[in-house]
């Protein structure tokens, strides 16, 4: 009799929690990952809330106006005084004579074509190339 009440108690617990199964499925809600498209604005929005990280302020816009003329003055008089040393060094060079000029490091080609004036510059020690044209 024990054994008849255990087994149909067994039975009704089987059938009882089967009847109450279901399949899970699974929804993704970001859009980048098959979810839907509208909950694009939700997550950015909830996303830029909860970021606590700051960009750090550029010191360059933070300078007074007397800061930036000084810059600016100083770049022009550096500019100055290299153009005097190059034309001390090297005299009158004209740039819109063709040739090939050597400064240091820097290998210069200049010649006419259909483009313009093409002025190649070519870093010797790092091999970097840049190529100006100038339209006729």
């Amino acid at each position: 009799m024990k054994i008849f009440k255990l087994l149909s108690i067994t039975v009704l617990l089987f059938i009882g929690t089967a009847g109450f199964a279901q399949q899970f499925s699974y929804k993704p809600l970001n859009p980048a990952f098959g979810g839907d498209t509208f909950n694009y604005n939700w997550l950015l929005s909830s996303a830029t809330s909860q970021n606590s990280f700051t960009a750090p302020a550029n010191q360059r816009d933070q300078r007074s106006e007397l800061e930036k003329f000084g810059d600016q003055l100083n770049k022009q008089l550096l500019s100055q005084i290299s153009r005097g040393l190059l034309q001390q060094q090297f005299g009158g060079i004209d740039f819109s004579q063709e040739g090939t000029y050597t400064f240091g490091s820097l290998n210069i080609e200049i010649f006419q074509s259909d483009e313009g004036l093409v002025i190649n510059i070519l870093d010797i020690s790092t091999g970097e190339e840049t190529q100006v044209i100038i339209p006729n």
